[in-house]
């Protein structure tokens, strides 16, 4: 099939890379793509936003399916104009993405569906806002009700900054703090069959032991040797299914992908947030590890068939990926900066360890940074330390001015995982010797 990917991130290069390798996909296409993603696809100017230019594109190209990556383009309805071009679309329609579009909305699902989640209140005047930070008490959780580029989430301690976050909002989400870890998982659906897929974990503070302000996430990995084997099975249960029937029955049919970003606390799972579509960095991460071909399925959700296909396959294989932001995200991130060192990383890395462009454009022979985000260094390994040892041998070859990234993405779980796996051998060491004693 000719297969059409709207967008321009590391989201999309991952999409993008996944769709080339599948022998299914004749033609791959994005729109508006990046440096990294013409290697791999033809790229076509576009306003992602502009549902009827990208029905129109998808009607020149003769697409057979269009796969709509990023927020923005699925509030903006872009899914429902390729769907009425009679295109099959993977991402949900426009009142089904107010689930992200609206965290006031996905609040309100989540009630009629009983799906756990923060108590909270949403906020439209400074009055209700004084009320719920004082009901709540520190730390903070305050959040923008609309899209905001994954920037419109404050959790502080700091009473006088979520006020001033909140005042800025037109519509504000106030809730209790979730404490425990947090889990992202994915899953395609249809509008009634729901596919889970396999948990990661991002990280969304900008500098090492999660300190600095939320970013848009600075690295990833999966699996999670630390979570209960149950967890996916009880995130269906709970979470995802009762979440599709509800829009369902209201009338607003889910079909792409929903995210549900989770907190494991001490009374249980707990939605931190929903998205409408694949995170970012996430996917980096899951698509590494997914084994079945990526097109068929996401078709078959567009195409309403997901309870046909078999089950998903996944490599056994750990990965981890680490951002490299420009200088100064993520504030305002300075761009143009030349990057060097990639070709090093795909004649010595590869197919180990490989680079997935998210704010990056061509200038003449040279790519440079056009992005907050600049780049996800991706690696597999057998293991966390494995990878994520693959990934910054890699990431070290980059030369960028300015560049950072975090240090420490995965090394306590690999660290815990490999310490887990030390006693365990001990154990079975000391039970054989007794035996043989």
């Amino acid at each position: 099939m000719k297969v059409l990917v709207i967008g321009g991130g590391a989201r999309e290069h991952a999409l993008c890379r996944s769709l080339s390798l599948d022998p299914e996909v004749t033609a791959l296409h994005c729109a508006p793509g990046n440096a990294g993603i013409a290697e791999v696809a033809e790229l076509h100017p576009v306003d992602a936003l502009d549902g009827t230019a990208v029905a129109r594109l998808a009607t020149e190209l003769e697409a057979g399916l269009v796969v709509v990556g990023p927020e923005a383009p699925l509030v903006a309805g872009v899914a429902d104009a390729v769907r009425s071009a009679g295109i099959p679309c993977f991402g949900p329609s426009r009142e089904a993405a107010e689930l992200e579009g609206s965290k006031a909305f996905a609040k309100d699902v989540m009630a009629a569906a009983n799906v756990p989640t923060a108590r909270s209140y949403v906020c439209t005047t400074p009055e209700q806002i004084d009320e719920a930070l004082d009901a709540f008490g520190p730390p903070y959780v305050v959040k923008d009700d609309g899209l905001a580029a994954g920037k419109g989430v404050v959790v502080t301690a700091d009473l006088a900054v979520a006020r001033e976050h909140a005042l800025g909002c037109d519509r504000v989400v106030i809730e209790e703090f979730l404490d425990g870890p947090e889990v992202s998982l994915f899953a395609i659906t249809d509008g009634e069959t729901v596919l889970p897929l396999q948990p990661a974990q991002d990280f969304k503070r900008a500098l090492d032991n999660d300190e600095g302000p939320n970013t848009g996430g600075m690295g990833a990995y999966s699996p999670l040797p630390w979570a209960d084997p149950k967890l996916v099975d009880e995130v269906l249960e709970t979470v995802l299914q009762p979440t599709v029937n509800e829009l369902h029955r209201r009338g607003t049919p889910f079909s792409g992908l929903l995210y549900a970003g989770l907190a494991i606390t001490g009374r249980g799972v707990r939605v931190i947030e929903f998205n409408a579509r694949f995170g970012d960095p996430e996917t980096q991460v899951v698509l590494a590890r997914l084994k079945t071909p990526l097109a068929r399925v996401l078709l078959a959700a567009a195409e309403g068939d997901l309870a046909t296909l078999p089950p998903l396959t996944w490599r056994d294989d750990a990965a981890v990926t680490v951002v490299v932001a420009s200088h100064n995200y993520p504030d305002t991130p300075r761009t143009g900066d030349p990057i060097e060192g990639l070709g090093e990383i795909a004649a010595q890395d590869a197919p180990d360890a490989y680079v997935l462009h998210a704010g990056t454009r061509r200038d003449g022979d040279a790519v440079v940074s056009a992005g907050g985000r600049v780049l996800s260094v991706t690696a597999t390994g057998g293991d966390l330390t494995q990878a994520r040892e693959r990934a910054y041998t890699a990431l070290r070859r980059i030369r960028l001015a300015g560049s950072q990234h975090r240090t420490d993405i995965a090394r306590e779980a690999a660290e815990n995982a490999k310490n887990a796996g030390n006693a365990e051998n001990a154990e079975a060491t000391e039970t054989v010797e007794t035996t043989g004693a």
